[in-house]
């Protein structure tokens, strides 16, 4: 069997490796056994490796997170990534597969935007930090501020209005 993880994310789906019992970590930096050299991938993201029919995931504290279809993994912590699934190191999808007939869902490519974020509609949205509860503070904060700042200038437009 050969155990090998491929690419599934634009512009880097020509990529694909084989997995083998050793270890090996995988990137953003040229140093690791698999380089992968996109913004979302940590420097040293996590370590794979082969046992028997399984690859072992281990994330090494990476910004962005591993996930095996979409559940996070815990940094420092072990998980089996199973022949067919999904491996997503931040933005960068894989999938693992043996070269055996499996029944797989047909090959999702994800695009990456200008922003560097998916830009296809069935895309999973990943942002570092999310700062959606900071933007409806600062949109609520805002209106108040209009809201006020109306009232105040028609007390004084009425105060201006009743001297006699």
């Amino acid at each position: 069997m050969m155990a090998k993880l491929t690419v599934l994310t634009e512009g880097f789906t020509d990529r694909s490796f084989e997995v083998k019992p050793e270890k090996v970590s995988v990137g953003r930096l040229e140093e690791n056994s698999v380089c992968i050299p996109e913004a979302s991938v940590s420097s040293h993201h996590c370590e794979v490796w082969l046992k028997g029919d399984d690859v072992i995931v281990k994330d090494l504290g990476s910004t962005n997170g591993s996930f095996i279809n979409e559940l996070q993994l815990a940094a420092d912590k072990e998980a089996v990534l199973r022949p067919g699934q999904t491996l997503r190191l931040g933005q960068v999808q894989l999938r693992f597969e043996t070269g055996k007939k499996q029944s797989e869902a047909p090959r999702q490519t994800v695009r990456l935007g200008d922003s560097g974020t998916p830009a296809a509609a069935g895309a999973t949205a990943f942002s570092k930090k999310s700062n959606k509860a900071t933007k409806v503070f600062l949109a609520v904060g805002g209106l108040l501020f209009l809201i006020i700042v109306g009232a105040l200038v028609l007390a004084f437009m009425n105060l201006g209005s009743t001297t006699p």
